[in-house]
């Protein structure tokens, strides 16, 4: 049986809904959302407009409709799915918002305190009783910092930013920025850099300062951000990673996350070559959790920190059992 068309009202209220979240929507991606032709776009408009709603409309090729000036924007309205899942989403991706003190804290708790009442308490004890750890390796860039470097992505305009590098000293850098991407609990920037003339990612957390510059700039086409970052971290930095896996590559692949290096077949076994700045997590996080035998056959800092760890196992097994 089939269903009943929606009514001209419903339709209405949905093209009010579509004018909310697309400012500037074309006749024709209205008439497409709706399932319907542009004379019954018009005709939605005028009961908007009947109904003492302003809609404002611009001809042309880049014209299209959007909400007038003294438009009231209606309540909203969650959900108690949508509710508590963006509680578990805030408290999941910024553990200090439990605390009513922390700036996103103190959001979600204005946020709570306007759901309706059976929604609201149990929004209110989901952030109450849901405890969450504190992420040691989280860390947190400035709202203001993050907001105009996202501003300068949106417009396609060129960075100068005040860098702090790990050492603490502070550079101006031209920076074409691609995108940004958050990575277990940490913000980076991903451009190209005009200083070093090539590819680079920047710690928003880093980012002292940021001005947009007067020239348009235009992300490589078939740039994955994500994929990106993955394989940046893995790369550049000072001690080599040259690891030998007894096993064929096809069983190790699935262990291997982008950060670790590029692993590539070799005969009957396969080879992991990377480079890191922390020889002791690559033994102690990585390596140790494979569940296959490797031998490390290049960087003497990685092989120090696995015979270091090998050292510390053994002693932490005590002697063995005497025989009876």
């Amino acid at each position: 049986m089939a269903l009943p068309e929606a009514s001209p009202t419903a339709k209405a209220l949905r093209t009010l809904e579509l004018l909310q979240l697309r400012p500037g929507i074309s006749a024709d991606a209205l008439a497409m959302s709706l399932g319907v032709s542009d004379r019954a776009v018009r005709r939605y408009i005028q009961i908007l407009r009947e109904a003492g709603i302003p809609v404002d409309s611009s001809p042309g090729r880049h014209g299209g409709y959007r909400l007038g000036r003294g438009a009231r924007q209606p309540p909203i309205q969650f959900t108690a799915g949508e509710a508590l899942s963006l509680v578990m989403a805030v408290l999941d991706g910024h553990h200090a918002a439990a605390d009513a003190t922390d700036p996103a804290g103190a959001a979600l708790g204005k946020l709570i305190r306007s759901l309706p009442g059976s929604i609201g308490r149990q929004a209110e004890r989901m952030r109450s009783h849901a405890l969450a750890a504190a992420d040691p390796g989280a860390a947190r860039p400035d709202p203001a910092v993050t907001s105009a470097v996202v501003a300068a992505i949106a417009s396609q305009r060129r960075v100068r930013i005040s860098y702090r590098s790990a050492s603490g000293s502070l550079r101006d850098i031209e920076v074409d920025p691609w995108a940004v991407v958050v990575r277990r609990g940490r913000w980076y920037l991903l451009g190209f850099s005009r200083y070093a003339g090539a590819t680079r990612t920047y710690r928003v957390d880093r980012i002292a300062a940021v001005t947009e510059l007067d020239v348009v700039v235009e992300p490589p086409a078939d740039l994955d951000p994500v994929a990106f970052l993955e394989d940046h971290l893995g790369r550049g930095w000072p001690l080599e990673t040259h690891v030998a896996f007894d096993a064929p590559y096809q069983d190790v692949a699935p262990y291997i996350a982008a950060p670790m290096g590029r692993l590539v077949a070799d005969g009957r076994g396969c080879v992991l070559r990377g480079t890191t700045n922390n020889p002791a997590m690559v033994a102690g996080e990585w390596l140790s959790a494979m569940p296959f035998p490797f031998r490390v056959i290049g960087g003497p800092e990685l092989r120090a920190a696995v015979a270091e760890l090998a050292e510390r196992l053994r002693a932490a097994a005590g002697p063995p059992e005497p025989h009876q």
